[in-house]
């Protein structure tokens, strides 16, 4: 039986119903166990797999799972309206913000701060649209490295041809100073192609997706290592964990 540790790897999948039978069933069993961590964080998954539902046009799931999602967290249509209410108002107070910003220069570096948590906000709420698309196409499949393990890393790594790669991963921990973590896609022939930089956080877990066609049948595995900051083009250390591709 899984740890809570490792049942919190499989939240927002849960959500999202993209279990396989097996994993499905043994979350299942625990969470009839009554286990309050794992019941929190299956909630708060689904509420955000709902606020994703809920954008506009730049990401329709499909109409199965959203309502399967919307259901999960007891949201129904009749409620939609404080969210477009919600969003009507954040639009008028950043206006306002605006405006009055030409009249006191505290304000204009409230503006800048406003204007940068922005930036960070719509690319974090891009980065999980893309996750979100990704992991509800049927074409995605997924291998799991690391399981049984008390310590190393663990978790799964998930591929479609046409989306690119997507690691999620815990018990990672922070890059020391100055250094990041490298994604290579190794191939059956050939040299590992670098795949992306990113970090992971404080509690050790990471999520990262690499975008952009893979030929699945000529990838042989995938493959993570700890490089400096500006990323290597090829690998510098030995890899922390490297994930056969195999029976895809």
């Amino acid at each position: 039986m899984k740890t809570c540790q490792e049942f919190a790897e499989l939240y927002e999948l849960y959500a999202l119903n993209a279990l396989d039978p097996e994993e499905q069933s043994e979350i299942e069993e625990h969470l009839e166990k009554g286990c309050p961590v794992c019941s929190d964080g299956i909630k708060r998954a689904a509420a955000s797999m709902t606020f994703l539902a809920t954008m506009p046009e730049q990401l329709e799931p499909p109409t199965h799972l959203r309502k399967r999602v919307l259901a999960s967290v007891g949201i129904e249509k009749s409620n939609w309206r404080w969210i477009a209410a919600f969003a009507a108002s954040i639009a008028a107070l950043i206006v306002a913000i605006i405006w009055f910003s030409g009249e006191n220069r505290r304000l204009d570096n409230a503006l800048v701060a406003m204007r940068l948590q922005m930036e960070r906000t719509t690319a974090q709420l891009a980065n999980a649209q893309a996750v979100l698309q990704f992991l509800s196409e049927p074409e995605t499949k997924q291998v799991l490295f690391g399981q049984g393990r008390p310590q190393p890393p663990r978790g799964r790594v998930l591929l479609n041809s046409r989306r690119g790669v997507l690691l999620i991963a815990s018990n990672l921990p922070p890059a020391p100073s100055g250094k990041t973590y490298e994604l290579w896609v190794i191939p059956n022939q050939g040299t590992p192609l670098p795949a992306g930089l990113f970090q992971s956080s404080p509690q050790g877990d990471a999520q990262y997706l690499h975008g952009g066609p893979v030929d699945l049948n000529a990838t042989g595995a995938v493959a993570v290592t700890l490089e400096p900051a500006s990323g290597s083009n090829a690998p510098t250390t030995t890899p922390i964990f490297v994930v056969p591709l195999t029976g895809l």
